[in-house]
């Protein structure tokens, strides 16, 4: 429970409030960002590479953001996570490398050393660091050097997973509310409860913001790297918490295979950028350069809308986390070889299914 000057909230009541108020926020916040993204022609104009047809206001991130924080700080016990006001300094570095890169653009060194340096600051003060691998290749408790290492390697790497997936309307905001579902769940039961709220604000906030730039024509926007990189990044926290916390767990709730879980909620962003990584490396291709071979890429050349694309791949993510959380006390090993198996096999059918299709084409 949380006590107030005059009010006392229960657990459930602050998990609800954090949902209600992050998604006032971002439904007041996200018009008044369009306008003022609109006469400052902060909009993401269309070329060879996007998918879009029309210059759109971008920025959408700004509401993710403060709607997030302010619920949690809001409705949070703040004793509870005595080290958060580095979680906190952390998420405003990545808050304002995704901003400049939106409005003013940043190169890719200076973006990549600015999110160590917020990932440091988050395991070396936030105590968000890895310490056990759950018998991956039979190895339990890791180092402390071994741990800072994958730590940022994960918090980098999934953040920036989320920001290459953010392709087409809706895909990166669903797959965030699929991730906050599934750890959130899984915190609230489990009694912590904190992090449950956190989970709750970052769903409602998104899920605004999905309205915007999945149903409304008026007032569509994009989130822009200011929300892909926080929401990737805050994403990444809450996996490797959820990791830890799943050390000692018993009974019902209990996760032994807890990485290969945490990959399964996250793989489709995962699986898909080391995909695109290796096909690109594959053909001599920087691994950076942007192109159009995700898979959202192959779904829109079948002929799906951005709607049709977002729901499939949100259908295959529940499928994945169904999949993850009933095998949860596997061995780690062969939950992730059953994960990369299925991942491979969904994705090559688009792949497949586009190539017949330009094979037939060039026939004709």
């Amino acid at each position: 429970m949380l006590k107030m000057k005059y009010f006392i909230f229960t657990d459930d009541l602050r998990i609800i409030l954090s949902f209600l108020l992050a998604l006032f926020i971002a439904v007041v916040l996200i018009p008044s960002i369009i306008d003022i993204a609109r006469a400052k022609s902060y909009v993401d104009i269309p070329n060879e590479r996007t998918s879009h047809q029309y210059k759109t206001p971008t920025l959408g991130g700004i509401a993710i953001f403060l709607g997030s924080v302010i619920a949690f700080l809001m409705f949070a016990n703040i004793a509870a996570i005595p080290t958060l006001q580095y979680i906190i300094i952390s998420l405003l570095i990545i808050f304002f490398i995704g901003f400049k890169d939106d409005i003013l653009g940043i190169s890719p060194y200076k973006k990549f050393w600015g999110e160590v340096i917020a990932a440091l600051i988050v395991i070396e003060f936030g105590g968000i660091i890895l310490t056990d691998v759950h018998g991956l290749f039979n190895i339990y408790h890791i180092s402390y050097n071994f741990g800072l290492i994958l730590s940022v390697i994960t918090i980098i790497g999934v953040t920036n997973c989320f920001n290459l997936v953010d392709g087409i309307d809706g895909l990166s905001a669903s797959l965030t509310i699929l991730a906050c579902a599934a750890f959130g769940t899984w915190f609230y039961l489990t009694g912590q409860f904190d992090w449950a709220v956190l989970c709750a604000g970052i769903t409602g906030s998104t899920l605004a913001f999905l309205y915007f730039n999945l149903f409304s024509r008026r007032n569509k926007i994009f989130m822009g790297d200011t929300g892909s990189l926080f929401l990737g990044f805050i994403i990444s926290i809450i996996a490797i918490k959820f990791n830890e916390s799943s050390i000692g767990i018993t009974g019902p709730y209990a996760v032994q295979a807890a990485p290969a879980v945490s990959i399964g909620i996250l793989i489709i962003p995962i699986f898909d950028t080391l995909r695109v990584f290796a096909t690109r490396i594959l053909k001599n291709k920087p691994p950076f350069i942007p192109d159009k071979t995700h898979i959202h890429h192959y779904l829109l050349d079948l002929g799906f809308s951005h709607k049709t694309a977002t729901l499939t791949l949100t259908l295959a993510g529940i499928l994945f986390i169904g999949i993850s959380f009933l095998l949860k006390n596997l061995i780690v090993s062969w939950l992730l070889i059953i994960l990369a198996g299925m991942a491979s096999l969904l994705s090559f059918i688009p792949i497949f299914l586009v190539r017949r299709k330009v094979t037939r084409l060039s026939v004709k």
